[in-house]
């Protein structure tokens, strides 16, 4: 599973040693994604069906897309679409994605990469298989994360962040048995690059076959752990845990995850998304794209984007970035 690595982990900040009065967090619930189709027709694992939204606050919705292994002609991506009142966060696993949208921002994100679009305001924006990819096939495996706007920030200017893999923050547990890739907030007093409008904290979690991570975590945030790959357990009662489910806690002081001695061979470590944040505890009415307070404000997003006031699709192709500006 290509994602930033280093050849010796043991060289990196190491997690520090909980003591045995840490609160460790009890797992509410383990859900299983159900399995789905997007856009033009990728297939996408629907990873917060059935969890109450009141637990995934400030977070609204998570889709795996893929992994699927295209033939030659069959890469799909989305066509031009709206979105207001939150942000999406595309993590590419395997492959390549291009996105463009109406104010300007675009690039192409690969192994590791992180794409942040702040839709706010309101905006257009298509998500794409570079050309190359679409004629040569190959694989594809990704995450989109929607995370949520306070009232305050909804109707704010759009932006968008283009996070390289290797700016993630890096660190291990005290064992070297595990890769923590801080993409967002902050882990252990290690600080990821994504900037967010309400504190939250992702990262992307590798476990070797038989490594326990004991995870210090914000008491005031909520704490969701999504199974890439691979099989465990969660909590101290040993939950287990699979490809597909997601991990739902209750308050505590840090998590408790345990990777299976014996994984299977296409899945050699136990790989995980985790994600937490402040609940912003505010009234959420979500329709399609859009993701408002009340349903004044959804109908208003829906008139705004028919009258042309969310952007106009731009001409021209999707500009590519290496994390230093666009290039031809």
């Amino acid at each position: 599973m290509p994602a930033i690595t280093v050849d010796d982990v043991l060289v990196l900040p190491r997690l520090p040693q909980l003591g045995e009065a840490t609160e460790y967090r009890p797992v509410r619930r383990v859900t299983t994604a159900p399995s789905g189709y997007e856009g033009e027709g990728f297939p996408v694992r629907r990873a917060f069906a059935g969890v109450p939204m009141t637990e995934l606050d400030p977070f609204i919705h998570l889709d795996q897309m893929g992994e699927v292994d295209y033939a030659p002609g069959e890469p799909k991506g989305t066509s031009w679409h709206p979105h207001r009142g939150f942000e999406t966060v595309t993590y590419m696993i395997d492959g390549i994605m291009d996105h463009q949208d109406s104010t300007g921002g675009g690039g192409t994100i690969t192994d590791g990469d992180t794409q942040w679009m702040t839709a706010g305001s309101g905006l257009l924006h298509i998500e794409a298989p570079p050309e190359h990819l679409v004629t040569s096939g190959g694989l594809f495996h990704g995450l989109q994360l929607w995370v949520n706007l306070p009232s305050v920030a909804k109707m704010s200017a759009p932006r968008y962040q283009d996070i390289r893999g290797r700016e993630s923050a890096l660190l291990t547990t005290p064992d070297g048995g595990g890769l923590i890739r801080v993409i967002a907030g902050e882990v252990a007093g290690h600080q990821g690059p994504g900037s967010t409008h309400t504190p939250i904290t992702i990262a992307h979690v590798t476990l070797q076959p038989g490594a326990e991570l004991s995870l210090p975590w914000r008491s005031d945030f909520n704490a969701l752990v999504y199974v890439l790959a691979g099989r465990g357990t969660v909590g101290t009662d040993r939950r287990p845990i699979h490809l597909g489910q997601l991990a739902v806690h209750g308050p505590g002081e840090a998590l408790r995850i345990t990777a299976d001695r014996t994984q299977d061979s296409n899945a050699p470590a136990l790989e995980l998304y985790l994600m937490g944040g402040r609940p912003i505890r505010e009234p959420v009415a979500h329709y399609g794209p859009f993701v408002m307070n009340t349903r004044a404000e959804l109908i208003q997003a829906v008139e705004d984007f028919q009258a042309g006031r969310l952007g106009v699709i731009p001409t021209g192709r999707v500009p590519h970035t290496d994390g230093q500006g666009d290039r031809p």
